[in-house]
This record gives structure tokens, sequence and C-alpha cells, in this order.
């Protein structure tokens, strides 16, 4: 019976899809250059509020070898504008920009193969489901190794050998994947949370820049403010509202009336 309502369920929101949101056969992912969001918009029915949660409009961009931490009280929106970053909400107004082309209806299936995504309630696979390769098991288990999972469970002919770990080890894991899958975006919805100090350093002094010098894009939700100087760009959002840029070492500050400016150039 959970499985019919289930299913009844996933066909009424296919139904309910705008026309040529379908989704493709095998997206390929596509360059990236540049992404802009421009006067985006999202509303949604928040349950405990009882009334309508709407972000922006948002005015933001993103490049490849640029690390972005998005910071605010909890309940701000943040989760709400990564998923809308990666496409998994649509905006309600304003346009997503990639490499300078406005995203359409038909094109928002292979927009968000730019994305690997870790967030707060991620789902592991038994196997990798990145196309095979000849060295995913070695690049995995160098991984592992970084991680110091090495000895806890090993990547062999694409899968992990187990999956029980406890939640943080997992969440490790997952890093792992987003790493094989080597695509342009990465966006990390507080993946230090449930880390010790040890794995909190290596992710933002290792992890980080070396998707840097790899040319990664990257979005990381953040509340460790003792690693805030090593993004390239803070942005704060707050009931949904982008605030002024903060200055990051050696930069001046950024008035109130120049943050859509700033944020979209």
């Amino acid at each position: 019976n959970m499985a019919r309502v289930a299913a009844s369920r996933i066909d009424n929101i296919t139904r309910e899809m705008p026309q040529g949101q379908e989704r493709q056969a095998s997206p390929q992912v596509p360059d990236f250059h540049s992404l802009v969001l421009r006067d985006v918009t999202h509303q949604y029915y928040h349950e405990q509020s009882d009334d309508f949660f709407e972000l922006g409009p948002i005015n933001l961009s993103f490049t490849p070898g640029e690390v972005v931490f998005l910071v605010g009280g909890n309940g701000s929106g943040k989760t709400t504008l990564a998923k809308v970053v990666v496409g998994l909400y649509p905006p309600d107004g304003g346009e997503v920009l990639l490499n300078g082309e406005r995203v359409e209806a038909d094109g928002w299936d292979a927009y968000r193969q730019l994305f690997s995504v870790v967030f707060s309630d991620f789902h592991l696979f038994e196997r990798l489901l990145e196309a095979p390769r000849e060295d995913l098991d070695e690049e995995g288990n160098r991984l592992l190794a970084k991680l110091h999972l090495q000895h806890k469970v090993r990547v062999e002919n694409g899968a992990f050998t187990t999956q029980s770990l406890s939640q943080g080890q997992r969440k490790r894991l997952a890093l792992v994947v987003a790493y094989l899958e080597d695509r342009p975006f990465l966006v990390f919805d507080e993946w230090a949370a449930d880390q010790d100090p040890l794995f909190k350093e290596v992710f933002y002094c290792e992890v980080l820049p070396e998707l840097k010098r790899m040319g990664k894009a990257v979005l990381v939700i953040t509340h460790d403010d003792r690693y805030f100087h090593l993004a390239d760009r803070l942005v704060r959002l707050e009931s949904g509202k982008l605030l002024a840029p903060e200055p990051m070492d050696g930069e001046q500050p950024t008035s109130s009336e120049n943050v859509v400016s700033s944020a979209v150039n």
C-alpha cells in the first residue's frame, strides 16, 4: 500500500511538471564558464510558521575555481537557495544564466548534471553511479586514505565494500563520491557539522583548496566562522534576502546599495 501511494504521488508530480521538464535520455554535462542568478525568487509554504517563505530576489554569480561560503541563521533559506542553484527548485521569478544563456524549461535536466551535491539528508548507493573508468578504484581508495577511512572501507570494482559506518564516516563516503563524479560545481550543505575537529581541518584546509586548484566551483553552507577567511567570497543570507557582502582580507567594505551589482559582477 505504501508503494502504491508513493507511485501515485510520483505520477501526480510528473503530470504537474511544466512542459519540457521531462527527463532527457542520458543528458551530458554542459560546459561551465559562469553561472548567474538574476532577480531569482522562490516561494514555498512553511508548515511550522503556517506562512509562505519567500527567497529573493537573489542576484548572485559563480565562476570556476572559486570557493563561496553561504552563511546565515537557521531558517534563513540557505538550503533552499542551494536547491535553487542546483536546479532542484525552479525559480518562481527571475532567470538563471549558464554561460550567459538563459536556462529554458527543456534545459533543466542537462543543467542539473553540472552539480555534485552532499545535502545534510544525503543518500549513499552501494555502487558508484559514475561512468566506469580505469582509475576509479585507485582514486577512490586514495581519497578514503585522505579521509582516514582506508581501514574500514575500500572501493572495489566501483563499489564500497561496506556502508556499516557512523553518520560522520558515511558523510565522508559521500564526499568521496562527489570527488569521483568530477562535476564542475560542488555543493556541500553543512558537511562538517558532524565531523570531529580533525576532519573539519581536512575539509576546509585540504579538500576545498584541492577542489579550487582543480578549477571546481564550490558552494559551502557553513556555520564554522573560524574558517570563513578561507573562502574567496562570503555570502550572507537572512530571512531569504542577501545582505551586503562582507569584505575578505585586504578588501574594502561594500555598501548595501551595491549588493546586487557586486554579486552579479
